[in-house]
């Protein structure tokens, strides 16, 4: 007697399995964080240490847009869950309009510190600011795997691959913007109060 799985049971076992994948590769994105960190602590007893600088505003608007992002992704998926398709495109649209203004503000960050001669390189660059810079730049470049899953998303919304009963992909793009948004805000508030 051959045991067959249902369309459902196969799509719940699918799921399982691309959310375990997903749950891998943030905690080696963590691990790798958890690397800078540790390294960032270390390296406070370095001669070339500055801890009297201002964050640059614009990585604290940034911070503001990427919060606010993890939350029009969260109303953008409970819509589709609903079933409300065009809702949930505008949230899902304002979450990328905010997505690429997060990584415009981040490197508006950058020309912020260079206009205070702080510099992540050469001779009169500093061990905290280069902290600073790598922190931005390896956030930015994972950010940009949230931006692709989320372009990817919203293609398959446009073409109706979604519905109350199939949200898989738009589960797993969320799952890994609500991580980078998180590793964000840790990020930042580590480097504000720690430096």
């Amino acid at each position: 007697m051959e045991n067959r799985m249902t369309l459902e049971e196969e799509q719940a076992r699918k799921g399982k399995t691309y959310k375990m994948l997903l749950w891998f590769g943030m905690i080696s994105i963590c691990m790798i964080f958890a690397g800078l960190t540790s390294g960032f602590i270390v390296s406070k007893k370095r001669p070339d240490w500055i801890a009297d600088f201002n964050m640059p505003n614009s990585l604290i608007i940034s911070t503001i847009i990427i919060i606010l992002s993890s939350l029009t992704y969260y109303f953008a998926k409970k819509s589709i869950e609903k079933g409300s398709n065009s809702t949930g495109m505008i949230f899902l649209i304002t979450t990328l309009v905010l997505g690429i203004l997060f990584v415009f503000f981040q490197f508006n960050g950058f020309s912020e510190l260079y206009s205070m001669q702080l510099v992540p390189t050469g001779p009169s660059s500093t061990v905290s600011v280069s902290f600073l810079y790598a922190f931005v730049i390896v956030h930015v470049a994972h950010l940009f795997g949230g931006l692709i899953s989320l372009f990817t998303v919203i293609y398959n919304h446009y073409k109706q691959k979604y519905n109350p009963a199939q949200t898989l992909g738009i589960e797993l793009s969320a799952m890994y913007w609500h991580f980078m948004d998180f590793i964000w805000v840790y990020l930042f508030l580590f480097f504000y109060f720690f430096k």
